[in-house]
């Protein structure tokens, strides 16, 4: 595996000045961003299968082992205060549980049956969405996971550092960015967990754009938890609805905070029929201002 390799231009780095080294490393988290540049339509394909695929009650399944593990935890969880997404709709499965996210699990990456184990335990279904996550494209823990999702009907998606791989040929959308050799041999924190990170923030925002959690640029499923982000959000209402600010003030308020709805309150839609309405379209705010616009 090319992450796992020995790069014969690195072998005395740790002779070179600081200065170069560091330089060398940016050049290489660099390097890995480029190396996505031939995934992005296989990313926008997997996340517009994944916003049909989850509907009004699929979840979002992170898999993965070690910092591919902790990388994906990171992604998912973001999507609660970013787009309101509702944490009974997200699985985090890290070989070795949870605690590994602070402490490594020896061994657990190796775990297959406990993989398959708890993706039975989680009623893992058609509706669900499980994301892989795996530098070197073979991790037992992840493979097998992946593997039993799709048997179980669930719509898979496999993120990896080496092309040719078992991840990838296990999902149904396998990506890929060969980032090869690390500067220090086998640390794949560097440039392969650099490269996965930007494709998790890439496919995750996209599947929110395609499910209507933004709108015109904003994050209008946002979820307000602080006096900043009401703010923000009345500044969203008033934009969006074009009304001035007490106006969206007071939408909000009538609304628990509800930026979506708030909106359709402040185009002169009562609250319940501005919740009905947005439940008939999915939660869509654009596809619900339309049928107010249009009368229905």
């Amino acid at each position: 595996m090319s992450t796992e390799a020995i790069d014969p231009r690195y072998v005395d780095i740790d002779q070179w000045p600081t200065i170069r080294a560091v330089e060398v490393m940016l050049e290489g988290q660099m390097a890995a961003i480029a190396a996505i540049g031939s995934q992005t339509g296989r990313i926008a394909q997997a996340a517009e299968a994944a916003a049909l695929r989850l509907g009004a009650r699929g979840r979002l399944v992170y898999v993965g082992a070690g910092t591919s593990g902790r990388i994906a935890v990171q992604d998912g969880v973001e999507l609660y205060p970013t787009y309101n997404w509702p944490q009974e709709r997200l699985i985090f499965l890290m070989a070795g549980g949870l605690a590994a996210l602070t402490e490594a699990a020896e061994g657990a990456e190796d775990d297959a049956d406990a993989a398959r184990a708890e993706i039975h335990a989680a009623e893992i279904g058609a509706q669900d969405v499980v994301i892989g996550v795996a530098a070197s494209g073979r991790t037992p823990y992840t493979l097998a996971a992946i593997a039993a999702a799709r048997e179980a009907g669930a719509l898979t998606i496999g993120i990896a550092n080496n092309a040719g791989t078992a991840l990838l040929d296990a999902a149904d959308h396998g990506l890929v960015a060969e980032t090869g050799t690390e500067i220090v041999a086998g640390s794949t924190r560097m440039k392969a967990g650099t490269a996965q990170k930007a494709m998790l923030n890439m496919l995750s925002t996209a599947i929110m754009l395609r499910m209507g959690l933004v709108y015109r640029g904003r994050m209008v499923n946002m979820r307000i938890s602080n006096e900043k982000l009401r703010l923000r959000g009345q500044a969203m209402v008033r934009d969006i609805a074009d009304v001035d600010l007490g106006t969206a003030a007071r939408a909000l308020d009538s609304v628990g905070q509800d930026i979506k709805q708030a909106v359709l309150v402040a185009m002169g839609v009562a609250a319940d029929e501005a919740q009905r309405l947005l439940e008939a379209h999915g939660q869509n705010l654009p596809d619900a201002m339309r049928a107010v616009q249009q009368g229905g």
